[in-house]
């Protein structure tokens, strides 16, 4: 990977969080916090509001119909809450979902077009493309077929031309849904090295319902869970802690395969 871009990875802290859709609560009265250059793996089972926090977090949530988000949602200790300009803060809070979605571009394009739409200076875009494609490893494999479609690329590569779209616009922190899933497994072990080289540059909270993924690679683990038909957090430590000795008889039934 390139050198590191020197940039402070900040902290990202919810504070009683909850995400409705209608009359649906999504998840409820969610709290944790991750520290700046930390990536924090969200593991639980489907339906228990782990994308709906994503979506919270950069606001994403805001274009949805009758979404409804609670609570506070601290970046350095500023409530997103309160942010009115939301280009720059999905600027500085990038994400990456479970599909690879490349735009219907060229590859180059797909890196060119975000930069040229948050308005960085015509000079610098095509340095800062190819650096985010050296970021992820991409650059040797695609560098003599830029002005190909995207979509020729395999799932992993796409996947890789994700990241490299959010890391080129030199976010802070980076949200991943479940990045790996939709890969066959030596897209995911490659897909999984990129991410680990990114821990420490990066405040990164990834969801993934792969458990032995989350043990390789997160600092911090938060379980989320259902009860009734509401998701909510029942357990955020260190990973080994809640691998190890969980606090929760819930975190402790699911990490041995016994519920969920």
């Amino acid at each position: 990977m390139s050198e590191q871009r020197t940039h402070r990875a900040p902290s990202l802290m919810l504070e009683s969080v909850s995400v409705t859709y209608g009359e649906q609560v999504a998840i409820s009265d969610a709290s944790l916090q991750v520290e700046p250059g930390e990536l924090m793996a969200l593991v639980g089972p489907s339906g228990c509001g782990k994308s709906s926090l994503l979506g919270a977090i950069n606001r994403m949530s805001d274009g949805v119909s009758g979404c409804r988000v609670g609570g506070r949602i601290w970046l350095d200790g500023e409530d997103v809450r309160q942010r009115h300009d939301l280009t720059v803060l999905r600027r500085q809070v990038g994400m990456v979902f479970q599909q690879p979605n490349p735009f219907p571009l060229s590859i180059i394009d797909n890196l060119l077009f975000p930069l040229a739409e948050h308005r960085v200076p015509r000079g610098q875009r095509r340095a800062r493309a190819e650096q985010a494609l050296r970021d992820v490893g991409l650059w040797e494999e695609v560098k003599e077929r830029l002005s190909r479609p995207a979509l020729g690329l395999s799932g992993g590569q796409q996947q890789r031309l994700c990241i490299a779209r959010a890391l080129v616009l030199e976010p802070r922190v980076l949200l991943l849904d479940e990045p790996c899933s939709a890969l066959d497994p030596v897209s995911s072990r490659v897909v999984e090295a990129l991410i680990r080289s990114l821990k420490g540059r990066y405040t990164i909270l990834m969801v993934t319902h792969n458990l032995a993924q989350a043990r390789r690679l997160a600092d911090s683990v938060t379980v989320c869970w259902l009860e009734g038909q509401c998701g909510c957090v029942v357990e955020s430590n260190g990973c080994e802690q809640v691998f190890e000795n969980p606090a929760h008889p819930i975190t402790a039934a699911y990490c041995a395969g016994e519920a969920g």
